[in-house]
């Protein structure tokens, strides 16, 4: 699905040291950026499911934790407390949403204290029962070469604010979404699970345009010192990306380069070239390409190079990972075990950067 640009960008501010002018945040922008942004978001792709949908009274708690996937929970009705682990309790009231982005452990509840017992089951949805709180709740699969490189920029988890002006086109999806009443919480519905997906790009999106993204694809992205490099390499993989050819590429000295290419990435050039190297030979050996044809579009000479750097990102050899990808086709199943869209959970151990792990509140 695409969206219409709403990005903010970046631009320069003379008298900063080093070759690259420091970066600040401008309303005017630059179209090239915008661009680059939004085809970065664009190109994630997802697959929601609902958990269940329904209302709960009394003692209560929810969570879709410890799954491996991301998820969302969005509040119909009433309104409960969000406990992310290590973090202050969250007050969400009615038409709030929170999308987590990975699997970190979380539950939701009536009290600001957390509360182990699980109490009361989840009721059908209905009209809103007295001090009940309605929740949609399910779960997403993420899906795209840079997927995960663009998920990764972002925080554990985004809030969406029923009252954010920005996030208004959103209301209308809520609406949608308050309409459907499934006759148990069990029931899928596939209708509220592709709303729930385009809230997240909604999210996404606004998420994008702050100036708070600490790291990662979508904070180099952002940068116009950085922006073409970043495309050009998307989209040219298997060219010899020294370090000294992006530095000429962004105009900059080696030095300068390495130091705020490092800072805006969260890892040296070279890393950032790795992991951007192997995610996308995994989208192309999971669509059925040949290891051999594959490891020379993303540029290496030879298997056995390639299956180095693969393993070291992904965790097992590159014929492993198209031999499983084949054979979950096969199966008529959408992904193998450890296909694209486990790409995040297993590389983020083995990335040398800072992930940005606060949740954001979209306000």
């Amino acid at each position: 699905m695409s969206i219409c640009p709403f990005i903010r960008s970046l631009r320069r501010r003379p008298g900063d040291d080093g070759g690259m002018n420091k970066l600040v945040t401008s309303s005017a922008g630059s179209g090239d950026v915008d661009v680059l942004v939004q085809s970065l978001i664009d190109g994630v792709q997802l697959d929601a499911t609902t958990f269940h949908v329904g209302q709960y009274c009394g003692r209560w708690t929810a969570s879709t934790a410890g799954r491996a996937l991301g998820g969302f929970h969005l509040v119909l009705h009433g309104g409960c407390w969000l406990h992310v682990a290590g973090q202050q309790p969250l007050r969400l009231e009615a038409r709030d949403g929170v999308f987590m982005l990975r699997d970190v452990p979380h539950r939701l509840g009536p009290d600001a204290i957390p509360d182990a017992v699980p109490g009361s089951a989840m009721a059908p949805l209905g009209d809103p029962a007295p001090g009940a709180t309605g929740l949609a709740c399910g779960f997403f699969r993420f899906h795209g070469a840079l997927a995960s490189l663009v998920v990764g920029s972002l925080p554990d988890y985004l809030v969406l604010r029923a009252g954010d002006p920005a996030l208004a086109a959103v209301a209308s999806l809520f609406d949608l979404v308050q309409a459907e009443h499934p006759p148990t919480p069990d029931t899928p519905s596939p209708l509220i699970a592709r709303l729930a997906e385009l809230m997240f790009f909604y999210v996404v999106r606004h998420a994008a345009r702050r100036a708070d993204i600490a790291s990662g694809l979508l904070a180099l992205a952002r940068l116009p010192g950085f922006a073409p490099l970043v495309e050009r390499m998307v989209h040219a993989p298997g060219e010899d990306w020294s370090t000294a050819a992006m530095a000429r590429t962004a105009h900059m000295s080696r030095s300068s380069f390495y130091k705020h290419f490092s800072e805006a990435s969260g890892q040296a050039p070279a890393q950032f070239l790795l992991a951007l190297r192997t995610r996308i030979a995994a989208q192309r050996l999971h669509g059925g390409e040949s290891v051999e044809r594959v490891a020379e579009q993303v540029g290496y000479g030879s298997y056995a190079a390639f299956s180095r750097a693969f393993k070291k990102v992904i965790g097992e050899q590159p014929g492993a990972f198209r031999r499983r990808a084949h054979a979950a086709h096969a199966r008529n199943a959408p992904e193998p075990a450890g296909a694209v869209r486990e790409l995040d959970e297993r590389a983020k151990n083995r990335d040398a950067r800072a992930q940005p792990s606060a949740g954001s509140r979209l306000q």
